[in-house]
């Protein structure tokens, strides 16, 4: 098995220096906050991006690689048809070629139940002009014969949707925004906000302090422990969720294709990515407890969907031992684990070896030359928190992607942008509400896919 890309072994990139201030920190180096800076830089503000370990050396860079529109939120789909055509704008901009393909997303039913769900979902596509279509046996077998061996029910598929390579696509995302006058510090951690009278003034870094007015924090698995250690709390956990690469195979479907017990992609490279369907597995710790209510709903909608182990490993953001309170002149959790690097759940992906095998004979046994993990971060209602903080003047938040956060980051971005800069956003972002968690809203689970 080869390694995965992005590690702490890894060349510094973007090293900064860090300046004595700005006009706003970025805490994290994932898609979220990669974009971030870009369109604070593109709106002509100061802007540092600070990141622990390497750019999109966590989620960012383990995830399938899908651009999707197909199955999203209602609330979340306007802002990814324009994450959708950002991304073709930002693939023409950078010296690096990103493996972006318009090939398509497409979901297999198992049943006549779930190709209704499918049916159901259908009409907020429709209203954002998104060309997804409902395919029923026949139509699967009409347009996909070679993925209606399967003897599925039927089928949906959005043709405009896309793919890229993330561990390459992220860091080119980054060499935009340092061209456009963002300035990218990697190796470095942001330990703590300076508040002064609740507002901030600055961030205390493990490199020293940087002055600033605002900050957004898009830290993706470790948003909850920065926010908490200033008494801004969350419902957000951290879900495993385990993906391999093949060696080149050629499947029939050029596509990325999901069912109950496996979702594939075609990669650059001549392989596949593969990834089991909607499992992930979460390690249970204190987070977990409180957020226990919160979750409930999610639960009871999906029981089986999530495997739970004991304990975290040392150092994680929800480990049992892992501090949550230190000063800023202090070292920080964040310090302790520059890039996480979960363990993948290497018998789970071999029996989706096996799904895809069974699907497709013909491309013989599959052998994986890679298996990698990585953390998601996800909140009760599989929605994230994009909102301001009004407790602390200054600071906003861009977190709990649920793992939509790569297709839809350059949209996210833009709106997050225009929030700290205190411009209209274009979208309603009444659902990504951080009151949403302590107004006495019940959690909702949207119609998502």
């Amino acid at each position: 098995m080869i390694p995965f890309p992005i590690s702490e072994q890894s060349p510094v990139a973007f090293g900064g220096p860090l300046p004595s201030e700005t006009d706003v920190v970025v805490v994290g180096g994932g898609v979220i906050g990669v974009c971030t800076a870009l369109y604070l830089a593109r709106k002509g503000r100061r802007v540092v991006l600070l990141e622990k370990g390497r750019i999109a050396g966590e989620q960012s860079s383990r995830n399938w690689g899908w651009i999707r529109q197909q199955g999203r939120d209602p609330d979340e789909l306007p802002i990814m048809v324009e994450a959708n055509r950002l991304w073709t704008e930002l693939a023409s901009q950078t010296n690096v070629d990103i493996g972006l393909k318009r090939s398509g997303v497409t979901y297999l039913a198992e049943s006549e139940k779930e190709l209704q769900v499918y049916a159901d979902w259908l009409p907020h596509a429709t209203a954002q002009g998104v060309d997804t279509i409902l395919l029923d046996r026949a139509g699967l077998k009409a347009r996909f014969p070679e993925l209606a061996k399967g003897g599925y029910a039927g089928a949906i598929t959005t043709p405009s949707d896309m793919r890229a390579e993330p561990w390459v696509a992220v860091p080119a995302l980054a060499g935009i925004a340092v061209r456009e006058g963002a300035v990218i510090v990697e190796g470095c951690a942001a330990r703590k906000l300076d508040l002064e009278a609740g507002r901030i003034t600055g961030v205390f870094t493990e490199a020293g302090r940087i002055a600033c007015s605002d900050v957004v924090v898009a830290g993706g698995a470790w948003s909850s422990l920065f926010l908490r250690a200033h008494g801004v709390s969350i419902p957000q956990l951290s879900v495993r969720a385990s993906v391999g690469a093949t060696e080149p195979v050629h499947l029939p479907h050029q596509g990325a294709a999901g069912a109950g017990k496996f979702s594939f992609r075609t990669r650059a490279d001549g392989g596949a990515s593969l990834a089991a369907g909607g499992f992930h597995e979460l390690f249970v710790g204190p987070d977990a407890f409180r957020a226990l209510p919160k979750f409930r709903a999610q639960l009871m909608a999906d029981p089986f969907g999530t495997r739970f182990l004991p304990a975290a490993p040392k150092g994680y953001p929800d480990a049992w031992g892992t501090k949550r309170q230190w000063d800023g002149d202090e070292v920080s959790p964040f310090e302790g684990i520059r890039v996480l690097n979960p363990k993948p759940n290497a018998g789970k992906l071999r029996k989706v070896a096996v799904e895809v095998e069974k699907l497709f004979p013909e491309v013989g046994p599959i052998r994986y030359r890679a298996m990698w993990a990585g953390m998601i971060d996800t909140m009760p209602d599989v929605v994230p928190v994009v909102d301001r903080v009004d407790a602390i003047p200054g600071l906003t938040v861009g977190t709990g992607m649920s793992g939509h956060g790569f297709g839809i980051g350059p949209g996210m971005g833009r709106v997050l942008a225009d929030l700290v800069c205190g411009d209209a956003p274009g979208h309603d972002l009444r659902r990504f509400r951080l009151s949403r968690f302590s107004d006495g809203s019940a959690m909702e689970l949207g119609p998502a896919l």
